[in-house]
């Protein structure tokens, strides 16, 4: 993962600083759909927490293990906009695993989010393709490679699983095409 700096991989899936007013309303608004959603979970922390969970799929590409390590300013977005008048109730919410999982289930199923294995065979010749023909370095390439996975609703794999396949996809070609082999 020499390639990424410091920056890049603490910023891969995670919030490193907290969203801004238009991504709060890019990525948290809650639309009718997803308030009906929402509305099927009993609790102000159930509810609190699926909504907290899909903002988050939506601006980050995945779902982070602890689902309540959110800035402040999401949970309360997400709080308003559901009448829920303690946001502070979130911190049960990650009292139950199974429930946070079969969330991530459910958001995943109703706004067509796939695993990364049903896709990674096709970014791994997305990558090389466009190595071959861009000549883009390893850190071009994961970015591109993060907005394709984001563009097709992938769901983000972990940043060592990712950086592997950016730098692996790249030598065969590189290979194959008489390059000589960069060490």
């Amino acid at each position: 993962m020499t390639f990424l700096t410091d920056e890049q991989a603490e910023a891969y899936a995670r919030f490193v600083e907290a969203p801004s007013q238009t991504e709060l309303e890019r990525f948290f608004f809650l639309d009718d759909a997803d308030r009906s959603a929402v509305a099927k979970r009993r609790g102000d922390a159930n509810r609190l927490g699926f909504g907290v969970q899909l903002g988050t799929v939506r601006q980050l590409g995945a779902f982070l293990a602890e689902p309540v390590a959110v800035p402040t300013q999401v949970v309360d977005y997400v709080a308003g906009q559901l009448g829920i008048g303690d946001p502070s109730c979130l911190k049960t919410y990650a009292g139950r695993e199974k429930t946070r999982l079969e969330h991530q289930w459910e958001i995943a199923r109703l706004h067509g989010y796939r695993d990364f294995a049903s896709a990674e065979a096709e970014l791994s010749t997305w990558i090389g393709d466009r190595a071959w023909t861009t000549g883009e370095g390893p850190r071009a390439l994961f970015g591109g490679s993060v907005g394709w996975l984001r563009e097709r609703r992938v769901l983000l794999p972990g940043l060592s699983v990712l950086t592997r396949l950016v730098a692996g996809a790249r030598r065969p070609r590189a290979r194959r095409h008489g390059c000589p082999r960069r060490r």
